[in-house]
């Protein structure tokens, strides 16, 4: 049998909600790959990539996408006699919540999903490849 749904619905309530203020082993990290197993590789705003463990609470029920948000705590990293840095303690869900705490870092940007709010070139979606015969 899978997990009770209250399991479900507390763990997801549990990352709604940001918190007031983050101790000095926590931080806002950027996923950058599942690697397995509950381990994620992330970056946090300083650039410095990390394996971290997801906490037992969130597994099988919080799925988490590459490019999303988590909170991490390093503060058993030193501890540790692997190679785990430390532990995701929280998803960032609501993004947009989460944006509005004065802990959010600077260095991770709210980006634009559409095209036309990006400053790249226009896109080629849809159009012909570039014909060579003007060296004819």
């Amino acid at each position: 049998m899978g997990r009770p749904k209250r399991n479900v619905t507390a763990a997801a309530e549990e990352t709604s909600t940001p918190p007031s203020a983050l101790t000095a082993t926590q931080s806002i990290a950027r996923v950058v790959k599942a690697e397995g197993n509950s381990l994620y590789t992330c970056t946090l705003p300083e650039g410095k990539t990390l394996l971290l463990e997801l906490e037992s609470r969130f597994r099988n029920t919080i799925w988490i996408k590459r490019g999303g948000y988590v909170l991490v705590d390093t503060k058993d990293a030193a501890t540790r006699q692997n190679k785990i840095d430390g532990e995701i303690i929280n998803v960032v869900r609501d993004e947009h919540v989460w944006r509005k705490e004065s802990y959010w870092p600077k260095e991770f940007p709210k980006s634009s999903a559409y095209a036309a709010d990006s400053d790249e070139e226009e896109s080629t979606v849809g159009k012909m490849p570039p014909s060579d015969s003007e060296d004819e």
